[in-house]
């Protein structure tokens, strides 16, 4: 048996597509990168924001296309987020798929593999030749957004009965002019299961076949999110913080390492809580910075923290990168940073995503942070990390933003001097706070005042880049770069707002490099690369000399 997988969103996403690939080799299955030639596919989905989810029901409709096209007894399974956040809706919405499992379900994978095939060869026994692909991508759009408003409607009236409030979601699954299926035999319900609040968190012993390249691997420290953020949906469909075991992080490190990776990425929704949860008796109501400050004081000094977790990592034999990624403002204490300057490989680069800077969009976020509060905060870890690359995100056309406030984010972006920095326009997500929040800022107020911003840091990204020619530092080696890919280098990540979309490196650019690396301010995937000429060893660590920039990259030759 062959399984094909599509890996949608975050590095997070992708750590939960690696443990269902290890599971299903551990099972004896086989994998293949050919979608044609698989018996099933996972399509393993993010629903963060309109364009993540809309980039979702692409690759389940391609897929599903794809299989009426060439193989049509394949199984067609979708996991993730998006069954997440319409677990009970979804065979309604799309009736061409034959399983759908949430994230408590990725290690039963090959259980769903099997219903899958059985769903999909149970559907077609008395069938038609004819494609069951029925529902265009923008009719299914609007269905889930209708969905989703009446599912916000009633969680706004928990006094209703369940049975009472259930009625109007069920109504807006009803497409305006229905076509007749083909039949309603109960072959033609795929298996569901979802948990309406997940509790899964991997381990040691947890199957995973990587798929970053040798010499990087993301390391999940923990799951889900206690932060009441009005913009977000991801506490409703990751479920309640819950960290992992600081021995047992260590040993999944050191197994990776052993392995030859030179850069773990260490990876949650919120990093900075890590190990809160784990104390005796913890509440969850330490979210803002005084009561998460009173928490950490009163921990025993043997307390797992983030703090004790990188020093642990420090400790290991090798020449290595640790980076930090998905802190939150609010959990920042002097202690992290003072074990950060501490930890020489920890690498002097802070993801932070700040969203706003301005204190009446801060209060509405429910960022439970002030722009004094920031301010302070950037400039302690300046003083104290000397050289840290900030790397922030920004939200713009929230709701209630004025242009006043705008402009305060403006003059910021301009005095602080982000080292990487995204923008994302807000993105009106239905069964959030700020869904239903008047005010709403039109799109194309949104995406001008994106695009203004974007306009702002690009200033700042160039001035930054001319500061390090000159100067040699040390890269690690990604792949050597082909014409293609110089031609048609790109940078896109609905979670970090879309910081490179698309730009085409300079003449100069593609005829002098063949190799392409990062340094320790660049993150996989989400930051800038350093073009590099020369023989340098892939996966290795190799020390360059800046000999120029573009708009957010550098082109060195060996030092």
């Amino acid at each position: 048996m062959r399984v094909g997988l599509i890996s949608l969103g975050c590095a997070k996403n992708l750590v939960d597509s690696e443990i269902m690939l290890g599971s299903l080799m551990a099972d004896g299955v086989e994998i293949t990168p050919d979608a044609s030639q698989a018996d099933v596919v996972i399509v393993n989905t993010c629903s963060f924001i309109d364009s993540a989810q809309e980039e979702s029901i692409d690759a389940i409709l391609e897929s599903a296309a794809l299989r009426e096209a060439s193989n049509r007894a394949q199984g067609l399974i979708v996991s993730g987020c998006l069954p997440q956040r319409f677990r009970d809706e979804l065979p309604k919405l799309l009736p061409e798929v034959d399983a759908f499992m949430g994230i408590d379900q990725v290690g039963q994978i090959t259980q769903f593999v099997r219903q899958a095939l059985e769903h999909r060869r149970q559907r077609l026994v008395g069938r038609s030749p004819t494609s069951s692909v029925q529902d265009p991508k923008p009719a299914i759009s609007e269905r889930f957004a209708a969905l989703d408003r009446a599912l916000a409607n009633l969680r706004s009236h928990e006094s209703v009965p369940r049975t009472t409030r259930v009625d109007p979601a069920r109504a807006a699954l009803r497409p305006p002019d229905p076509a007749p299926r083909a039949s309603t035999r109960p072959s033609d319900t795929p298996p569901v299961e979802v948990s309406l609040r997940p509790s899964y968190l991997p381990d040691f012993a947890t199957p995973r076949f990587r798929l970053t390249p040798k010499h990087f691997a993301y390391l999940k420290i923990a799951e889900g999110c206690n932060h009441p953020c009005s913009f977000c949906i991801i506490p409703r469909m990751r479920g309640s913080h819950r960290s992992r075991p600081p021995a047992d992080i260590v040993r999944e490190a050191r197994q990776l390492l052993a392995t030859g990776v030179k850069e773990l990425n260490l990876v949650s929704q919120d990093s900075t809580y890590y190990g809160m949860d784990l104390r005796p008796n913890p509440s969850r109501t330490i979210a803002a910075p005084d009561r998460f400050k009173a928490a950490t004081k009163s921990l025993r000094s043997d307390a797992p923290t983030l703090g004790t977790l990188l020093r642990e990592l420090n400790s290991l034999p090798g020449d290595f990168w640790i980076r930090l990624l998905y802190t939150h403002p609010a959990h920042w204490t002097d202690e992290l940073i003072q074990t950060i300057a501490e930890c020489q490989k920890v690498a002097r680069y802070v993801d932070i995503p700040l969203q706003h800077i301005h204190h009446n969009m801060l209060e509405r976020m429910r960022r439970e942070t002030s722009q004094a509060y920031l301010v302070d905060l950037i400039g302690r870890i300046r003083a104290g990390l000397p050289g840290i690359t900030l790397r922030t995100t920004f939200i713009v056309g929230f709701p209630g933003e004025t242009e006043a406030y705008f402009q305060t984010l403006l003059d910021f972006i301009r005095e602080a001097r982000f080292e990487r920095l995204g923008v994302f326009a807000y993105s009106k997500e239905e069964g959030t706070r700020a869904g239903n929040m008047a005010d709403q800022v039109p799109d194309r107020i949104k995406q001008l005042r994106r695009e203004v911003a974007m306009a702002e840091q690009l200033q700042v990204a160039r001035r930054i880049g001319a500061s390090f020619v000159g100067r040699t530092i040390k890269v690690l080696v990604e792949n050597e770069a082909s014409a293609a890919e110089l031609k048609n280098a790109h940078c896109v990540s609905w979670e970090h707002g879309l910081i490179r979309h698309s730009r085409t490196p300079s003449a100069e650019l593609q005829a002098q490099c063949v190799v392409v690396a990062r340094g320790e301010a660049d993150a996989p995937d989400i930051d800038g690369r350093v073009y590099a000429r020369g023989n340098l060893p892939v996966g290795e660590f190799a020390p360059v000399k800046v000999i120029g920039h573009t708009d957010y990259d550098l082109i060195a030759e060996p030092a």
